[in-house]
């Protein structure tokens, strides 16, 4: 019998394409109840002891949780791994655990309060990030510590074992463990109320080809007494009883997208060269060993971007050389001899760290403050720290060092000289480096390093184009704030004019040059970037089949003309419209 509230529709984010059509089967993990009361002085090693006891059996769980993920498909089984590591550790003496058991002996409560408070203020901090990747990493401090707080509240676990063939899950939070444990000839798709996309719950159900929608509001009320669910993770919406025509057009989209994953799972194994015989070189954006596997088979050429600061995020102490070498060896190994090139740590503006900012209190305006390269620079401690690490992960693959926020050239030799003196002491040492020493590049972000790009070039060895901050910067927009973020707009002439300021230098010069911002996995873009002269992109990893299926369709001359006739445009506007034309062509 239908339902009688009859077909009803929500939006959420899409997280990953395509589209799941079935039975609704609601994940309810159980409410854990948690009550604060005092602990007496003489119990209070006790309560820290059950704690440091609840986390054990944390790490225990996912040890065990790592088994059954090889279980998984191949092509998540990588995914899964890393994700857990994460969660490893998270539980290993980071920011979460020593400030619970901090909370513990400064305020006498017990330690399910203990963890509660400082998940909250954990938590907060992370949202306070405008950088979505960073922020998104918070589903994972949720998810490692509630699992700490299951062990102390002795809560058990739901389970996916028993759900239906077919079905779709549907909750109020998924967390990253949840995901990493759906079998996908089981569940064909899931949604829920939290979430984001660059989360490592997303990135879960991209590596299981699940269509999945996260940050739907009011989900689960709009889900009461439905018996059929569509998600369709290519748009973001969530139907619940799709009346016949609707649940029509749905199976109609669905065989079309199983058409086109086919189709672009093919394109990923194709050559990038342009229609006019141009080559191309595509590689990916990443943050983290889980996302090797999808770059892999999405058919990049390598690791155009590793943001590295994740690793200083999540703890009140900062990561040694050892935890820094082992994440990023997991990198280079897994790309099997293609380059990485490892961005050092990106650190302030909107991207904090406790650790660091115990050193350095933050200044009235972040984004033109003690950041980045100046960070480091300031603090050579912890960058001879981090240069260590990368110059041995270099012993197992290709890498590239690349310095973020220059804007001039006495930065680039001061990292330079320290990354030489860095070397020399691990050479002493008779440890393992690269050898000979990996090529050190520029990030052109900003409008100086743009238009000192002749200067930088004499002494960098490529250069890597941020047009995220470079369109920030130029246009003195902040895209996180809701008052100004629909003027910030990369086709502005005056970005596009850095742009190609910046790739004349390089060419003159000789030395590769990629642009590693947003827009290089925007399709829309792939002409005027090539026409600009680019032949190096790099995008987050399921970009790449897209952009690759466009540029093969593309004339690098004609697109040429595309470039020549924007930079002479007068706004925005008037670019995109001639952007619009030329690939409507195409």
């Amino acid at each position: 019998m239908r339902n009688e509230r009859g077909e009803r529709a929500l939006t959420g984010l899409p997280v990953s394409p395509g589209i799941a059509i079935g039975p609704l089967h609601l994940h309810d993990p159980g409410v854990v109840s948690v009550r604060a009361y005092p602990i007496a002085g003489d119990a209070l090693e006790a309560e820290r002891g059950r704690f440091r006891r609840a986390v054990e059996a944390a790490l225990k769980q996912i040890d065990k949780l790592r088994s059954r993920a090889e279980l998984l498909p191949e092509s998540a089984q990588e995914a899964a791994a890393a994700l857990l590591e994460v969660h490893r550790q998270m539980l290993s003496g980071s920011r979460l655990v020593r400030g619970v058991d901090r909370r513990i002996q400064e305020t006498a409560i017990n330690a399910e309060a203990a963890l509660e408070a400082e998940l909250a203020a954990v938590v907060e901090s992370f949202q306070a990030i405008a950088d979505p990747t960073i922020r998104s990493r918070v589903e994972d401090i949720r998810g490692a510590g509630q699992r700490v707080l299951r062990n102390l509240t002795q809560t058990g676990y739901q389970s996916f074992a028993r759900v239906p063939a077919g079905s779709i899950v549907l909750a109020e939070e998924l967390t990253p463990a949840d995901a990493a444990l759906m079998d996908p000839a089981r569940i064909i798709g899931f949604a829920a109320a939290m979430g984001g996309v660059e989360g490592h719950t997303a990135i879960m159900a991209r590596a299981l080809h699940l269509p999945a929608v996260l940050g739907v509001r009011g989900l689960l009320d709009a889900a009461a007494g439905a018996a059929t669910v569509v998600v369709d993770g290519s748009e973001g919406r969530i139907v619940f009883d799709p009346a016949p025509d609707t649940l029509a057009a749905f199976r109609r989209r669905r065989a079309a997208f199983a058409r086109q994953r086919r189709r672009l799972v093919a394109v990923a194994a194709l050559p990038a060269v342009t229609d006019d015989g141009v080559e191309i070189s595509l590689n990916a954006n990443i943050d983290l060993p889980a996302e090797v596997d999808e770059a892999r088979v999405l058919g990049a050429d390598g690791v155009g971007l590793l943001r590295t600061e994740i690793q200083f995020m999540n703890r009140d102490d900062l990561p040694d050389e050892e935890q820094q070498y082992e994440t990023l060896r997991a990198v280079v190994e897994g790309l099997e001899g293609r380059t990485v090139t490892i961005r050092t740590l990106d650190i302030g503006g909107d991207k904090r760290a406790p650790a660091l900012a115990a050193h350095f209190p933050e200044g009235p305006n972040p984004a033109l403050g003690l950041r980045a390269i100046r960070y480091s620079l300031k603090v050579p401690k912890l960058f001879e720290t981090q240069v260590a690490a990368i110059l041995r992960a270099g012993a197992h693959g290709s890498i590239r060092i690349l310095l973020p926020m220059l804007t001039s050239v006495g930065e680039v030799r001061q990292a330079r000289n320290l990354i030489q003196r860095v070397a020399r002491r691990l050479r002493r040492q008779g440890v393992a480096m690269a050898d000979p020493l990996p090529p050190v590049g520029a990030m052109i972000e900003t409008p100086a390093a743009a238009l000192g790009a002749d200067a930088l070039a004499a002494q960098c060895d490529f250069f890597a184009i941020g047009t995220n901050d470079l369109t920030m910067y130029t246009l003195a927009i902040d895209r996180s704030d809701e008052q100004v973020a629909n003027l910030y707009n990369p086709f502005h002439p005056a970005v596009l004019r850095l742009i190609a300021f910046a790739v004349t230098a390089a060419r003159e010069r000789g030395i590769p040059i990629s642009v590693c911002g947003e827009i290089a996995g925007d399709p829309r873009f792939t002409a005027l970037l090539l026409g600009l002269g680019l032949r190096e992109l790099s995008m987050s990893p399921g970009s790449l089949p897209r952009v690759k299926e466009r540029l093969r369709a593309i004339d690098a001359a004609e697109a040429q003309g595309l470039a020549a006739r924007a930079l002479t445009a007068h706004d925005a506007a008037h670019v995109m419209v001639l952007v619009e034309h030329f690939n409507a062509g195409l």
